[in-house]
């Protein structure tokens, strides 16, 4: 009875680590299609609570009708099988549900909710069946029936966390998501192996095999020159015909950088923000941005102002890696990169700039803790006098409630705050660290390929009032940064709005 206590307890375990573990690798294989919203997250986490509820109450119902080990150890060889099968499965079911919506973030609250209760439910009610199923298995004394609950219900939580830190930590960084659930399913395997012996062991071991099938792309892209899914996100960089090569990160709503072979202007948000500098009396010498990405505007600085200093921030050293491979982010000598997250950084260093930037909203999402009043009195602490930020804040045709409220808060901790309208769903919102700008700006000395941009800029700036501070600023505390964007989309797509390319009217 002891070596059959044992084997109960180590499918437990097993099982546990494998619930988890699927919904880590569910998330990687979510985002990009989805991103990794907060909303998107909900509807992981809701449908794998509601999964697990549902496992619980049927196994124990099963297992008091059918106290069987043997069929114990078959629940869970079908949930190892469903886990082994999951990868193969999710990428064409996905590609059909992104292409049967009509903008992926719009649809990622129906989109997700629909991929995760498919794809996934299905094995975690399984595995939720084990440990009532176990429980029953194992009392043989209603005297020793709390203990042997409380014995079970501990190792199911330890195999969780085991499922949770090694995934995220170890092996979706080191060898993918595809493999982490084929994993997954092999310890599923062995730990019901335990229970029905020799023919489960070699399902196992079909399992390990399936591990050496490489993992295709991610998702299926025209010009495809790389794809690395790193501990943070999903990382794709595409070609065009024009020769011109693009960033790509998660669900691939947004173009996060820009590379053209003749020129380091893109046309894009990325002009707009190079041209911030004409507001300053001179030229600007320490730069910081919060969001480097691939480097475009890191790269553009070398040519329009080449003396500036610049300190790239990315929280992705991934992503900065493919800035120096694939869009020249080291074309620029006096780039200095930073693989942290912005706000930690800024609050690290001691030094003053001239402008910041803060482009680390991975549009449309905008990190809370990047539109508070306590980071903005950060940054303001970092400028240098008469220095200024700039965010670069998505936006959508007729709702400007997300500009509206960064712009409103940042007004509380800046004297003085404009918006600049550049393009159709980006927002450039300038935050001066004096209340008087400087008499004479830097318009009549930049280059002449700037100034109709810049001069735009100029013209914009001054028929708009200043900004008036919010009554009710974002804080640490409460800042409902994606409930506002959801909104947003939603209300945006519903009116059949679609999120095409944006370029400047000065494109070159």
């Amino acid at each position: 009875m002891s070596g059959s206590r044992t084997a109960l307890a180590a499918l437990v375990f097993g099982a546990g680590t494998g619930s988890l573990a699927t919904e880590i690798a569910a998330s990687r294989l979510l985002a990009p299609y989805f991103g990794s919203s907060t909303i998107v997250w909900a509807n992981l986490i809701g449908i794998v609570l509601a999964g697990l509820a549902l496992g619980y109450y049927l196994g124990g119902k099963l297992a008091d009708r059918r106290p069987e080990p043997r069929l114990l150890g078959l629940i869970v060889l079908a949930a190892a099988g469903w886990v082994a099968l999951t990868p193969f499965v999710a990428r064409p079911f996905l590609d059909a549900t992104v292409s049967s919506l009509d903008d992926a973030s719009a649809g990622a609250v129906i989109g997700s909710f629909f991929a995760v209760l498919l794809l996934f439910a299905p094995a975690v009610v399984l595995l939720g069946m084990v440990s009532p199923f176990a429980i029953r298995l194992a009392i043989s004394d209603v005297e020793t029936a709390g203990a042997v609950a409380g014995r079970f219900y501990a190792l199911s939580t330890a195999g969780s966390l085991l499922g949770t830190f090694v995934p995220a930590l170890l092996t979706i960084p080191l060898v993918g998501t595809q493999r982490t659930l084929l994993g997954t399913a092999f310890v599923l395997a062995g730990s019901a192996s335990l229970l029905l012996g020799r023919r489960a062991a070699v399902a196992a071991v079909a399992f390990a095999v399936l591990v050496a099938i490489p993992p295709g792309a991610v998702k299926a892209e025209e010009g495809l020159l790389y794809e690395k899914e790193s501990r943070h996100q999903f990382i794709q960089v595409l070609e065009r015909d024009d020769g011109r090569r693009l960033l790509s990160l998660n669900e691939g709503v947004a173009v996060h950088s820009v590379w053209r072979k003749e020129t380091v202007l893109t046309g894009g948000v990325w002009d707009a923000l190079l041209t911030v500098p004409v507001v300053l009396e001179e030229p600007p010498r320490r730069v910081a941005i919060l969001g480097n990405a691939g480097g475009t505007l890191a790269r553009s600085f070398g040519v329009f102002w080449p003396d500036a200093e610049i300190d790239g921030v990315e929280i992705d050293a991934a992503v900065t890696d493919v800035g120096y491979r694939y869009f020249g982010l080291g074309d620029n000598p006096r780039v200095t990169t930073y693989d942290e997250d912005a706000r930690p950084f800024l609050r690290r260093t001691d030094r003053r700039y001239d402008v910041i930037y803060v482009d680390a909203y991975h549009q449309p999402y905008v990190p809370f803790y990047l539109a508070t009043q306590e980071f903005f009195r950060l940054v303001r602490d970092r400028l240098a006098p008469g220095g200024v930020v700039a965010l670069n804040v998505a936006t959508v045709p007729d709702d400007d409630t997300l500009v509206r409220e960064v712009s409103g808060t940042l007004a509380t901790v800046f004297p003085q705050v404009r918006v600049w309208n550049a393009l159709r769903f980006n927002r450039i919102v300038l935050g001066f660290s004096e209340a008087e700008r400087p008499s004479e700006s830097l318009l009549a000395k930049v280059g002449t390929r700037l100034r109709p941009l810049a001069a735009l800029l100029e013209a914009d700036l001054g028929s708009r009032p200043s900004v008036s501070p919010s009554s009710d600023p974002w804080t640490d505390d409460h800042a409902p940064v994606e409930w506002v964007t959801d909104r947003m989309i939603v209300s945006f797509a519903a009116r059949g709005g679609e999120l095409d390319e944006d370029l400047l009217p000065t494109a070159p």
